[in-house]
């Protein structure tokens, strides 16, 4: 149970740190040209850099290119060893995420593997979507919220032991160095 809570608060982090240095790096990069450009361009190129108030939109796409290229700085590894390790690293990051989707408010959408239209997309958040409806509706008869429960400890499960499976495949790529670096962001034990 400990170790669990290790995972949960290591990976919680990690998400904070990277959702917060492409943040920063856009700002570093968009900010130069708000400040030296004049007219429409000037502008855009300010709201580009994360600017919540104007009309440009977070892309996620970007943001998950900018968090791989850092974490192949990071890592120090050539672009030979990037072609084994990338695929792998992304199993590794949606394994998490889908470890993960359940708690608390990430299984609605948004962080938790949630589409668009704010539905969970993983087994996880979807059973802990369920139960939250389940437990939240006062007339669900017991026998249903026991199910719902069950289904959710299957599917938590199931989603531990595909986030091990990917990790330990990580591992056996990995130089004890980048391994140090990658259990040091929380994405390996």
């Amino acid at each position: 149970m400990s170790s669990n809570r290790k995972s949960v608060w290591a990976s919680l982090a990690l998400a904070c740190v990277l959702g917060i240095t492409p943040f920063a790096s856009a700002q570093d990069a968009g900010g130069g040209g708000a400040a030296g450009g004049g007219g429409a361009a000037g502008g855009a190129a300010g709201g580009a850099g994360g600017n919540r108030g104007g009309g440009n939109r977070f892309d996620p796409a970007a943001m998950r290119e900018r968090r791989m290229t850092e974490l192949k700085e990071r890592l120090g590894a050539s672009d030979d060893e990037w072609k084994v390790l990338q695929p792998k690293i992304e199993k590794v990051s949606t394994a998490q995420r889908e470890t993960f989707a359940g708690f608390g408010g990430f299984g609605r959408g948004g962080r938790g593997g949630g589409g668009g239209d704010n539905q969970p997309t993983s087994e996880y958040a979807k059973a802990s979507a369920d139960l939250r409806t389940a437990i939240g509706n006062k007339d669900t008869p017991a026998e249903e919220v026991t199910k719902k429960l069950t289904a959710l400890r299957e599917a938590r499960d199931k989603a531990r032991a595909n986030l091990q499976a990917a990790q330990k495949e990580l591992k056996e790529v990995l130089t004890p160095r980048q391994e140090a670096v990658l259990v040091s962001s929380g994405m390996l034990d």
